[in-house]
C-alpha cells in the first residue's frame, strides 16, 4: 500500500471519503488518518484464500447463525480518529441487520486479515486500530506465505489477551466469536499452499 501525497488531499474526514470518486482509476483506497491510501491488488492466493474464508464462515453462518453475515472487503469505521478513518479489512461479520444505504459495516464481532509479505506493516496497523472497536471479538490474520494464523481473542473482561495466538497448519480453529471450530488448513484449500503443504 502506498500513501496519496499529502498535496493531494489532506485532513480528508470519513463522509468526504465515502464521497470521493477515487482518482480515476481502478485503484482501491481506504482512509488512514484523513489520508486515502491506495491498496495494492491482491495476488491469487490472497483472492482464493479470502473467497474461500468467506464461503465456510457464509456456510457456517447460515446453518448456525442465520441472522449474522460475512462481508467482503466492508469499510470499518475505528474508534481512533473515527472521522478521519475508514479501514478496509479482507472481512468481516456483523450480526446487525442489512439497512438501505449502509457504507460501513456496522458492530463486527469478526475481523479477517490476510497478510501479505508486502503489507505487513499496513495490514498490522489496521488490526490495531480495529481492536478500538468496542464490539469486535476476535480478529484473525491469515498469512500468505504459508498455511498459519494469528488470532486475537477478547477476553471475557473485554481486554484483549497479551498477544495474538498462533493457529499452526494442522490446529483447528476456533472463531467464539460466531462459533465456528474447523481445521485451518481447510480455509487454505485451493491454494497452492495447501498443495505444496
Amino acid at each position: 500500500m502506498v500513501a496519496v501525497g499529502r498535496s493531494t488531499i489532506s485532513g480528508m474526514t470519513v463522509a468526504e471519503f465515502l464521497d470521493w470518486n477515487g482518482d480515476g482509476t481502478d485503484v482501491r483506497y481506504e482512509l488512514v488518518n484523513g489520508e486515502p491510501r491506495a491498496m495494492a491488488p491482491a495476488s491469487i492466493t490472497h483472492g482464493i484464500l479470502q473467497s474461500t474464508v468467506a464461503r465456510l464462515i457464509g456456510n457456517h453462518l447460515a446453518d448456525r447463525a442465520p441472522g449474522c453475515h460475512v462481508v467482503t472487503a466492508p469499510g470499518v469505521q475505528p474508534r481512533v480518529r473515527s472521522s478521519h478513518n475508514l479501514r478496509i479489512p479482507d472481512l468481516g461479520v456483523t450480526c446487525a441487520p442489512d439497512e438501505r444505504g449502509l457504507r460501513t459495516l456496522p458492530d463486527p464481532v469478526l475481523l479477517i486479515e490476510i497478510l501479505s509479505p508486502s503489507n505487513e506493516a499496513e495490514t498490522w496497523e489496521n488490526v490495531w486500530t480495529c481492536a478500538t472497536l468496542p464490539l469486535v471479538r476476535e480478529i484473525l490474520v491469515l498469512w500468505t506465505a504459508g498455511i498459519g494464523a494469528e488470532l486475537l481473542h477478547r477476553q471475557a473482561d473485554v481486554s484483549w489477551r497479551e498477544g495474538p495466538l498462533a493457529v499452526g497448519a494442522d490446529d483447528v480453529l476456533c472463531l467464539d466469536s460466531i462459533g465456528y471450530r474447523g481445521p485451518l488448513r481447510a480455509l487454505y484449500g485451493g491454494t497452492h499452499l495447501a498443495r505444496s503443504d
